[in-house]
């Protein structure tokens, strides 16, 4: 057993993995920039280590870290996610000082991590993968090339990157080179590289994801699947177990060929596997693997009764898993709403400041995973998440109507949230039916269904705005 775990994150995760630990009986280190000393995380940690300086290099030097915990004596380094979780040379300089990366192996992060060479990996294995280029290309000229073989409509990605960056839709020869030379600005601003790969654009599948956990010993299992398609720009917002509208043949389809392929790599500790279903059709195709524990984690515990990050943990100690893939159960539904300081009404610019008021829902079903509070100040340098809201109920119809008495219960005042575009989600005939794929969202609010913007860019006077307003929350002004 480890005695001390040092958490290389802010916030509800920190706050998440320190209540695992704590079930254990593991000692937790948490670590905190000058904008969270007031922070939830903070204070619920055994030891905690003030890294002054940049608000947002506090959680991204991964040397500083790894040579912090070893000087407190931690055994263990939890990444969460965000920030180093996915950084291969973090894992390999936690191994360097002999410190325990809990995740899976750096060789397997730096593999999926470039998306070409995962599509490459995972269709050798046995996955479909979506028609497209399988080296990064670095022109506009290739870009054309490859659409002409491909076919319009493409799809331009990050390379080096996700959540949704360096992300651009295009539909005919003429908007290409616009649009590639505006993706690869935006992946070379956010990940470094302004490489990008095209791929075939499917017009509106479901998002589905995998969750799968694997120890040291070649034994993998996989917990259900996620529907992933509310979303907001490639941003996820609402995430459900299991999608209450997969055919039970194509769900086994994706679920076993998931295992089969990870069981051929020989994969360790907990990620997800992401894919884009034609449900109509009965196609799938893998898209990219995360190597880390997912925001939407919560969904899939509830209806498992699996502690993923106690998973994460033991796996890491070198336990075998405790089960069988016969051994894992299925219960009910459940929904998780992600929180997000942002307004709506101005293209849903982050929002950070002053909470003046805070009241979480509770009731059968319902979990809040929160690090904020009344009078907490959300700081501006960070993800715009504060929350997320999880209920269950053993149908869907119940789940749904769960839902929008605890998001009816869910009061945030002092900034805007999204809250009140999930009331009116939870509250739509086609959401009910299950009958949504990952342009729901954009459709309804174009056509006017919901009185919120999801098109154009978030205004730079919005974020001065938004920056001023929590200088001035912070100093009482």
């Amino acid at each position: 057993m480890f005695r001390k775990v040092l958490i290389a994150n802010r916030g509800e995760v920190a706050l998440r993995i320190i209540r695992a630990c704590k079930e254990l009986g593991i000692r937790t280190v948490a670590i905190y920039s000058e904008a969270d000393v007031r922070s939830l995380y903070v204070k619920k940690a055994d030891e905690a280590y003030l890294l002054p300086g940049d608000p947002l290099r506090a959680y991204l030097d991964y040397i500083r870290i790894v040579d912090l915990a070893k000087q407190v004596g931690a055994d263990a380094i939890h990444p969460g996610y965000g920030f180093l979780a996915e950084n291969p040379d973090f894992a390999k300089y936690c191994k360097r000082r002999r410190i325990t990366f809990i995740g899976p192996t750096a060789e397997q992060i730096s593999m999926f991590g470039d998306k070409v060479k995962a599509k490459r990996v995972m269709a050798s294995a046995g996955l479909p993968v979506i028609p497209g280029t399988e080296k990064p290309i670095t022109s506009a000229e290739d870009a054309i090339h490859y659409a002409r073989e491909i076919g319009f409509p493409v799809m331009l990605k990050a390379a080096y990157g996700g959540g949704g960056r360096g992300m651009r839709v295009v539909r005919n020869e003429e908007e290409l080179k616009t649009a590639f030379e505006s993706a690869s600005r935006e992946a070379e601003t956010f990940f470094g590289r302004g490489d990008l790969f095209i791929e075939k654009y499917l017009e509106n599948p479901k998002h589905i994801e995998v969750q799968v956990l694997g120890d040291k010993y070649g034994n993998i299992v996989h917990l259900g699947e996620r529907d992933c398609s509310i979303q907001r720009r490639h941003q996820k917002l609402i995430e459900i177990a299991p999608s209450p509208a997969l055919p039970q043949d194509l769900r086994m389809k994706i679920l076993g060929s998931s295992v089969k392929a990870l069981m051929k790599i020989g994969y360790e500790n907990a990620g997800t596997l992401e894919f884009l279903v034609d449900v109509e059709k009965k196609e799938y195709y893998f898209i990219e693997m995360n190597t880390r524990l997912q925001v939407e984690h919560t969904i899939t515990e509830t209806i498992t009764g699996v502690d993923i990050v106690e998973a994460m943990i033991k796996i890491a100690m070198g336990e075998p898993l405790p089960y069988l893939q016969s051994d894992i159960t299925f219960r009910g539904f459940a929904l998780e709403f992600r929180i997000n300081a942002e307004d709506p009404k101005r293209g849903f610019a982050p929002s950070p400041g002053k909470i003046t008021a805070y009241y979480s829902p509770g009731g059968p079903g319902v979990r809040i995973d929160a690090g904020v509070y009344k009078d907490y100040i959300i700081p501006p340098y960070y993800d715009s998440m504060i929350a997320k809201m999880t209920v269950w109920a053993l149908t869907w119809e119940k789940a749904v109507a769960r839902a929008r008495r605890a998001l009816d219960e869910f009061i945030v005042r002092g900034v805007p949230t999204n809250i009140p575009l999930y009331r009116e989600i939870t509250r739509d005939p086609d959401f009910l039916k299950g009958d949504f794929g990952v342009k729901f969202l954009e459709e309804k609010i174009q056509k006017g269904y919901y009185d919120f913007e999801v098109e154009g860019e978030i205004d730079k006077e919005d974020i001065v705005l938004a920056i001023s307003a929590a200088i001035a929350a912070h100093y009482g002004l």
